[in-house]
């Protein structure tokens, strides 16, 4: 297996991930000077799709989309800050959801030509960048996105939610006060031998479902341990502290939106996607899948096959209006 400093990788034999071939880098630089490492897939020609992570993941998580779009489109990937080859900043007050979402504006303006539109996937931290943006960026949407789709993701009240340990009602608060110590802690802890075996059950439990393939949750699991401990502590703590009660307002989110949520996620149970369904101002499907955290590489047909519903709808809706 592959090492980075001495560190087995178990997940790198991934097979869908290992034999996507790389595709064309494109230097972007957001606001701050941070470099975010993005790639290009597919035709030149073909019409935009850019996909956003999730937290302690890379462009590659999104393996499966890539090789099933990128045949007809232009698929666009980047690494968040503090996350695979994308540059880490130099401090703490290098992580926000400023920045977060300034880093897609930085992507969608560095890759797509004047005037032209993109359909926007996110998974979950992914999702939370595109709500973000659209928060702080609502001239921007209708002129880059052609419509979005959130995937295991939330706009608020993360601790609430997550499922870790079933409590009684009683306990409610501690458990979230417990759930927000041991994300962050864990988040951006260094990870060391002795600890190996433990932190890819704890990741394996909020990550995906009990019935993932082990090399899903192998490849999670290295996703995770190669991601710096300064990336994962400093987006666990933006997550934490800044997704409580207050939601991310998704009143500038007027492009159609798809929602797909997973029946046995325990980092972002079936509630947050429900809510967002309930609340998105121009919603276009909602869709339930089995599994856990990671839709979209646990059920990759699925999440492919309504990925290219949203995409050709839009298509054809835009040949409507050109016509």
């Amino acid at each position: 297996m592959a090492t980075r400093g001495g560190v087995r990788r178990r997940g790198a034999g991934f097979a869908p991930a290992q034999s996507l071939a790389h595709g064309r880098v494109v230097d972007v630089r957001s606001r701050d000077g941070v470099r975010l490492h993005t790639e290009v897939f597919g035709p030149e020609d073909g019409s935009p799709v850019v996909l956003a992570h999730g937290i302690t993941c890379a462009l590659r998580v999104w393996a499966y989309q890539i090789a099933d779009l990128a045949r007809h489109h232009r698929v666009i990937a980047f690494d968040h800050r503090g996350h695979g080859r994308s540059g880490v900043p130099a401090g703490r007050g290098g992580y926000s959801l400023d920045h977060l979402a300034a880093d897609l504006d930085a992507v969608l303006d560095a890759t797509l030509a004047p005037g032209e539109r993109a359909v926007i996937a996110g998974h979950s931290m992914g999702g939370i960048a595109i709500t973000s943006w659209a928060e702080r960026h609502p001239d921007q949407v209708a002129q880059r996105a052609a419509a979005v789709a959130l995937i295991n993701t939330t706009t608020g009240d993360l601790l609430r939610h997550v499922n870790l340990l079933p409590v009684p009602a009683s306990l409610a608060e501690a458990r979230v006060r417990a759930a927000g110590t041991v994300l962050r802690t864990f988040g951006g802890a260094p990870l060391v031998r002795a600890a190996d075996r433990p932190s890819r059950r704890f990741v394996q439990m909020i990550a995906v479902g009990r019935d993932a393939d082990a090399a899903v949750v192998d490849f999670v699991f290295e996703l995770f341990h190669t991601t710096p401990a300064a990336g994962r502590g400093g987006w666990a703590r933006v997550l934490v502290d800044h997704l409580g009660p207050q939601h991310i307002g998704l009143k500038n989110l007027t492009v159609p939106t798809m929602v797909i949520g997973s029946a046995k996620d325990r980092l972002l149970p079936m509630v947050s996607s429900r809510r967002i369904a309930a609340t998105a101002p121009n919603l276009a499907r909602f869709v339930e899948l089995p599994g856990g955290h990671c839709a979209i590489l646990e059920r990759p047909s699925e999440v492919n096959e309504q990925l290219r519903w949203l995409i050709e709808t839009v298509d054809a809706q835009e040949r409507r209006v050109s016509s």
